[in-house]
């Protein structure tokens, strides 16, 4: 087990009842995908993206690749599911934030 504090995202589950430990990933995760354990989340950037983002309608995938010489990394799939846009790894969607200035505008 990591002795990092854990890790502060909504997908990290773990549970101590009555002396049995499960501790894991619930994000979903492709076919691909090795298996999951603690250490990943130290170098994840799954929180970053859900602190970071402006998109209410996000949709995010994570696949556990092998890394040359830094070991196993969680590489994500970000998607606006409103829009059916692909995002880049900080999760901004551009016709969101539009939508967003839209709506601001006429409050205004």
């Amino acid at each position: 087990m990591s002795k990092n504090a854990p890790p502060n995202c909504r997908f990290y589950f773990e549970d101590y009842f009555r002396g049995q430990e499960t501790i894991e990933c619930r994000l979903s995760k492709g076919r691909e995908s090795r298996h999951w354990h603690r250490k990943i989340c130290d170098t994840c950037s799954v929180p970053d993206v859900l602190r970071e983002t402006n998109c209410p309608y996000l949709a995010i995938e994570g696949t556990i690749r092998k890394q040359f010489l830094s070991g196993e990394r969680m590489e994500i799939f970000v998607i606006c599911t409103k829009h059916s846009a692909q995002l880049d790894a900080t999760g901004y969607c551009a016709r969101c934030a539009a939508e967003q200035d839209s709506l601001m505008s006429d409050v205004l």
